[in-house]
């Protein structure tokens, strides 16, 4: 049995707009997760938007990842790039760059990274886009799909590699997440995500769509800001951990 995890989420995907004065869902979110990934302007996001969240996020003790991502934001970083590996790594330390400049001026840091949509499925297999993820991240963990080639490079480069689970994402039965595209890759049924994420944190283990039992070893959960019910969605998972002895708390100090 675990008896701490994260809680982690994907923000500044121009889900909230940010409006001064105005609490919006990933103000409302924050002060929940434990650790913010942040869009850094490939899939979603911009400089403002980025401020503001490390802003919030500093505010509230929420870790900082950087968000990384295809160029794609016509189709949300969620389509595979066939980028050759030297132009993904430079478009992923960039990302990681910009990010650590704005989080710096917020009073922060960037502690992590997590590839998003598309690269986070294709870095699963795609043994070359792996690699060139990893070598963008200088000292930096990666978060990730257990078993993924993005982990297994990280470690073999003496980097820390972070396990994660999804709280609203369908499983299929090899560990890897249901397509968008197909049914059951959602899961919006609150006290089923938080059945879920309790079970997947006190005994590692996750129902997948056709019924298999998938074993998941997870560090971090994380829940998507534009699953419909977000908000509540966290604070319910987030009461339910606790509330069977599993401390939520960021994975990096």
């Amino acid at each position: 049995m675990a008896d701490r995890i994260d809680l982690n989420c994907d923000l500044g995907e121009e889900v909230d707009a940010w409006e001064p004065g105005v609490d919006g869902l990933d103000t409302m979110l924050l002060d929940v997760v434990t650790s913010a990934n942040v869009a850094c302007g490939f899939h979603a996001g911009d400089e403002r938007i980025m401020a503001a969240v490390c802003r919030a996020a500093a505010a509230r003790g929420v870790a900082v990842g950087a968000h990384v991502s295809y160029l794609d934001r016509e189709h949300f970083g969620r389509r595979f790039v066939d980028v050759p590996p030297d132009v993904l790594r430079a478009q992923v330390a960039q990302q990681i760059g910009a990010l650590q400049a704005i989080a710096h001026h917020e009073g922060t840091r960037v502690a992590y990274v997590k590839p998003h949509g598309a690269l986070y499925n294709a870095v699963v297999h795609h043994e070359e886009h792996a690699q060139a993820v990893v070598a963008a991240l200088t000292d930096l963990p990666v978060l990730g799909l257990p078993g993924s080639a993005v982990l297994a490079a990280a470690t073999a480069r003496g980097l820390r590699a972070v396990t994660e689970a999804f709280a609203d994402r369908g499983y299929r039965a090899d560990g890897t997440l249901v397509p968008r595209s197909e049914p059951g890759a959602l899961v919006t049924d609150t006290d089923e995500v938080a059945a879920r994420v309790v079970r997947l944190a006190t005994e590692g283990v996750v129902r997948a769509v056709d019924g298999t039992e998938v074993r998941v070893g997870a560090e971090s959960v994380c829940v998507h800001s534009d699953t419909p019910g977000a908000a509540a969605l966290a604070r319910t998972v987030r009461a339910a951990l606790v509330e069977n002895g599993v401390a939520v708390v960021p994975f990096v100090a």
